[in-house]
């Protein structure tokens, strides 16, 4: 009887053992479970944040480029009128001589002061006739120098050199010089200040 009693109890004591473990593998699968949920949920507001803050960093690029943007087209955008303006009376330009002119660009602000003025090279063609070329090359818009004895334009940036008709003569620039209309209005020479190309 005794014997009997102790098997009883052994049996009880081993299914309390299985009992015991699956308690355990059971709680070890809730730890699981909520250490997988935690994770989900710190990686969920990690890429809320980032959203948040490339959403913040595109607004704050946004609002310092447009004004940029707006005075770089404004200008374009804006009918400019063709103006005319006296670059010198008719005897100061010998015949066949090409020599740099300034006068007012319509396109600069009262407030920019020398940045407003823009150049050119006038030619004497004959007793009536003018040529007027940008003085920046097609290139990058560095000035070009008139070199009397060479007859050629040339910028000391990047190597463009132009023939004395504009036409392109060597090195990097993409096409010939850009020309101003040029007239004659009661002796004066004139000069008309158009928009140029960008280039």
């Amino acid at each position: 009887m005794t014997g009997d009693r102790d098997r009883h109890d052994g049996h009880g004591e081993g299914q309390g053992g299985c009992d015991g473990n699956h308690g355990d593998a059971a709680g070890g699968n809730g730890g699981s479970n909520a250490g997988d949920a935690s994770r989900g949920t710190i990686m969920s507001r990690r890429n809320l944040i980032r959203w948040l803050m490339g959403g913040i960093g595109g607004l704050a690029a946004l609002a310092i480029g447009l004004p940029v943007v707006g005075v770089l087209v404004e200008p374009m955008l804006r009918g400019m009128p063709l103006e005319w303006k006296p670059v010198g009376p008719v005897e100061k330009f010998t015949v066949g001589a090409t020599q740099e002119v300034v006068f007012n660009d319509p396109t600069g602000e009262p407030w920019a002061g020398p940045a407003a003025k823009r150049g050119a090279w006038l030619r004497r063609d004959s007793t009536a006739h003018f040529t007027a070329f940008s003085i920046d090359c097609t290139h990058l818009g560095c000035p070009v120098r008139w070199m009397k004895e060479a007859r050629l334009f040339m910028c000391p940036c990047h190597g463009g050199v132009y023939y004395a008709d504009g036409d392109v003569a060597a090195g990097p620039p993409p096409k010939p010089l850009s020309r101003y209309p040029v007239r004659v209005r009661s002796g004066q020479v004139q000069v008309a200040t158009v928009p140029l190309p960008i280039t």
